[in-house]
Order: C-alpha cells, then structure tokens, then sequence
C-alpha cells in the first residue's frame, strides 16, 4: 500500500526528497512532524468551523493554508524518507 500512496503523493514527495544520505535525521524529527502536522489538520478544520459559523467567505484563507502545511507535513511524516524528513527539518 505505501509503494501505491508514495507514488500517488510523488509530486509532493519529490520537492523534499534527496538523493544524499540524511545527516541530521533522528527518528523523534517524523514523530514530531506528524504530530505538528495533525495540529494543523485541527487548526484548519476548528477554521472552517469558525467560517461556516460566522458565514464569511474571507475567512477561508486560514483553512487553504493550515490544510495545505499540514497535509504536507503528514505526507512527508507518513511516506517520506529519512532524508526528506531531514530536509523538511534542516541542518540544525
């Protein structure tokens, strides 16, 4: 199943992955990135019921953009490789 879903979210995949070895990876960096990713999925759904509840349309930004992070992050957390994880985090 995941070889079906790496290659369905590969667009997503590929801005992260690297061919080099990760450096700065430890195995806490995708725990926490899904975890981090999962508050965001919250955010944007408390949003759009922020937005259905007050009824205004431009208010519809904040959920775009707290589902777009934290399907990212979940995404790379759940399929990516080490090195994309360690990309996502950076050389800290």
């Amino acid at each position: 199943m995941k070889p079906q879903l790496r290659k369905l979210f590969w667009p997503i995949l590929s801005l992260f992955e690297t061919d080099a070895p990760p450096t700065h990876y430890r195995p806490s960096h995708r725990t926490i990135l899904n975890v981090v990713g999962t508050l965001f999925m919250l955010l944007s759904l408390g949003s759009a019921s922020a937005v259905i509840y007050t009824g205004q349309l431009e208010a519809i930004l904040p959920v775009i953009v707290f589902f777009c992070i934290g399907s990212v992050a979940l995404i790379v957390g759940a399929l990516g490789s080490d090195g994309a994880v360690s990309r996502i985090w950076g050389k800290r």
